[in-house]
């Protein structure tokens, strides 16, 4: 590999790490053809990038990169292959776990992850990534839990088929 295409993997991975807030690395190593192109293929039907880099050509592109993630280079030894995750936090893990049930394989293992600069180290932590709640789905649940309280109360009024009101006419006409 000449300087001029190491140069060139090093500016997409760079790109790729800045426009991806949420990456694993993974082991695949040892897998058939024939496993990695069915994984490859998971990865596409549920968005999620996946590439095989060289360790030295990850470790500079993440130099490039703002933030501290000379952590990560441990995990850079071996086979490594980069699963890359736009928007979604936890989609790599669920990716990863449901390719390993479905094959009934170990690989990909996880190596390490960074999730908005996080960094989570192993494979113990792959059920704890791929059980992240994502943003949006956070942001529901605070909202029903806001809404809660307001449907109760309305439920409760509607429920009553008016009966409050019936009370305070009757409490008005006695009066009179």
């Amino acid at each position: 590999m000449t300087r001029q295409e190491k140069s060139e993997i090093i500016d997409s991975l760079t790109e790729k790490f800045n426009k991806n807030p949420h990456f694993y690395i993974t082991d695949a190593s040892g897998l058939s053809v024939a496993q990695v192109n069915a994984f490859r293929r998971i990865c596409f039907d549920k968005g999620v990038e996946y590439g095989v880099y060289k360790n030295s050509l990850i470790k500079k592109a993440l130099e490039n990169i703002e933030g501290d993630f000379e952590g990560l280079n441990e995990s850079l030894k071996g086979f490594s292959g980069i699963l890359f995750s736009e928007e979604v936090a936890n989609l790599p893990g669920k990716v990863l776990t449901e390719y390993r049930k479905k094959q009934g394989v170990a690989k990909p293992s996880l190596k390490a992850a960074s999730v908005d600069r996080d960094f989570f180290f192993g494979e113990e932590n792959l059920k704890t990534l791929s059980e992240l709640k994502s943003k949006q789905e956070l942001i529901g649940e605070v909202i029903g839990l806001l809404q809660s309280p307001a449907k109760n109360v309305v439920s409760a009024l509607q429920s009553g088929k008016n009966i409050l009101g019936g009370l305070v006419k009757t409490l008005s006409e006695r009066e009179n």
